[in-house]
């Protein structure tokens, strides 16, 4: 065993904090790392130590290894936090942590690689009982044989890249007329964004929802689940809504989706912390869709409604103890919510809003959490995810979840450019979901960015008074900043 003394956390913004806060529990030191846009980040004043690893593009600073590697070295570091997104799920990055005597907080290196292409990920759970959505585990390249699985399974089918993920090299398919051009499509997506053509071809679930089991191993062969959370409310294929535990799983469900995420974990070898997601049709059929070797953005509610601190049992793993409780030792305690604040406006098909952050002020009360790495006048920078925070909120029981999140977001004073914070009360109140009948076709079934003027229709004269306010601030803002050698290029790029 051991003891880890100090954490590089190769991160920044919120998580890098979040994985800041438990090592300061533990009593562990801890390093950040920032680029030249970060250099006034929360996460950087939060660390024990700081070190600028280069300009705002992340090519060029957070995905800097050979940097990581130096500072490690420098200031004596044990072991290397990844944080997700990043180098969170490169095996490459990985091994080199560990080939140069530092703990990689996260899987093993074999894990990341099987499960980081979903061909092999696919192949591998294959002899593990794991349900499987119907179509092929091999890259497709010819159209000809995408037009015969087509058949096989029944249209419509869904075209999908082998590497990455974010809906991009993903293609569904009606009809046999459309087959080729999309496939060629998706191919070359897929070679622009991952730099690998390979696609294969499935049965496309036509009202699917996105269930996610949460996993934990040890280097000793222990595995647990912790439940699910229900991630189905998505813009651009990606989260944007989550709960735990899902409103419409079964116990007994519950359980076979947890024992499913069991076998895809032992077919790697795996542990620390981990996802399995699941994409679970109108029958409450559950098929393996991919898993996320790293935490999760949406890991806050897990542990809302478990007790666990996932990085504590990360940092504990990684130092070789064996899990602290067993399976029957979990429960699920209440409900929890989680919104992701993105810095986005939703009235223009959710494109990014970055600017400066005029008035920022928490919601605060019973059950209500906020994970963030802003403050008030910061700019932010457009190199990177526009994520502003997440806000959890947590009861008793869903409806009191969701009558504290309402209320939370109704706090919640964001200025200086649009956020997903009206998007999200509208969706939370909607029927489809307080009901618990909803998909991930939410947005395309029930939203159009009118409906956004009647969440709060009470306040629209409050909301003139407001915009005139931040319009003028903006103004004397922009007069600052000409005087200002760090102002961002988002900013530069709005004046071009």
């Amino acid at each position: 065993m051991r003891k880890i003394q100090k954490i590089l956390v190769a991160n920044r913004g919120e998580i890098a904090i979040r994985v800041m806060r438990t090592a300061r529990e533990m009593g562990i030191k801890t390093v950040a790392i920032y680029s030249d846009a970060d250099s006034h980040s929360p996460h950087v004043r939060y660390a024990d130590e700081a070190v600028n690893v280069g300009p705002p593009p992340s090519a060029q600073s957070y995905l800097m290894t050979d940097k990581i590697i130096q500072i490690c070295k420098d200031l004596s570091v044990d072991a290397v936090h990844p944080g997700y997104g990043f180098l969170s799920e490169n095996a490459g990055f990985a091994k080199t942590i560990e080939e140069n005597g530092v703990l990689f907080i996260g899987p093993s290196v074999k894990a990341i690689e099987v499960m980081g292409d979903k061909l092999s990920a696919k192949e591998t759970v294959a002899a593990y009982d794991v349900p499987m959505v119907p179509g092929v585990n091999h890259a497709v390249t010819d159209p000809e044989e995408a037009r015969k699985i087509a058949e096989q399974v029944g249209y419509p089918v869904l075209i999908k890249a082998s590497a990455g993920g974010g809906g991009k090299g993903m293609r569904v398919v009606e009809n046999p007329e459309e087959l080729e051009e999309q496939m060629k499509r998706a191919i070359s997506e897929a070679l622009s964004s991952f730099g690998n053509g390979a696609v294969f071809v499935e049965k496309f679930i036509t009202s699917p929802r996105h269930i996610e089991i949460q996993v934990l191993g040890d280097k000793h062969g222990n595995l647990v689940y912790l439940f699910e959370r229900e991630c189905s409310i998505q813009r651009r294929h990606q989260k944007v809504i989550e709960e735990a535990p899902s409103a419409i799983l079964t116990p007994e469900k519950r359980k076979a989706m947890g024992e499913a995420a069991l076998g895809v974990a032992r077919s790697c070898d795996y542990y620390s912390a981990g996802t399995v997601e699941f994409i679970v049709d109108e029958n409450l059929d559950f098929f393996f869709l991919e898993m996320n070797t790293r935490l999760q953005v949406e890991h806050p509610v897990t542990e809302e409604i478990t007790g666990v601190d996932l990085v504590r049992e990360q940092i504990r793993i990684a130092e070789g103890h064996p899990l602290s409780f067993k399976q029957e030792d979990l429960k699920i305690k209440g409900h929890s919510l989680e919104v992701r604040v993105y810095a986005e406006d939703p009235t223009n098909n959710f494109l990014p809003d970055i600017g400066y952050l005029s008035t920022y002020k928490r919601p605060e009360g019973p059950g209500i959490r906020v994970d963030d790495g802003f403050e008030e006048g910061m700019d932010i920078p457009i190199y990177y995810d526009p994520m502003i925070a997440k806000l959890i909120a947590t009861g008793k029981d869903r409806a009191e979840a969701i009558e504290r999140m309402v209320k939370a977001i109704q706090e919640y004073e964001i200025t200086g450019f649009k956020t997903t914070l009206n998007f999200c009360e509208f969706a939370i109140k909607h029927e489809a979901f307080t009901s618990g009948k909803f998909d991930t076709k939410f947005v395309d079934t029930y939203y159009k960015p009118e409906l956004l003027q009647e969440v709060n229709p009470e306040h629209h004269d409050l909301a003139v008074v407001l915009a005139a306010l931040v319009v003028e601030e903006k103004s004397n803002n922009n007069l600052k900043a000409k005087n200002n050698t760090k102002t961002s290029n988002w900013k530069l790029r709005v004046r071009d």
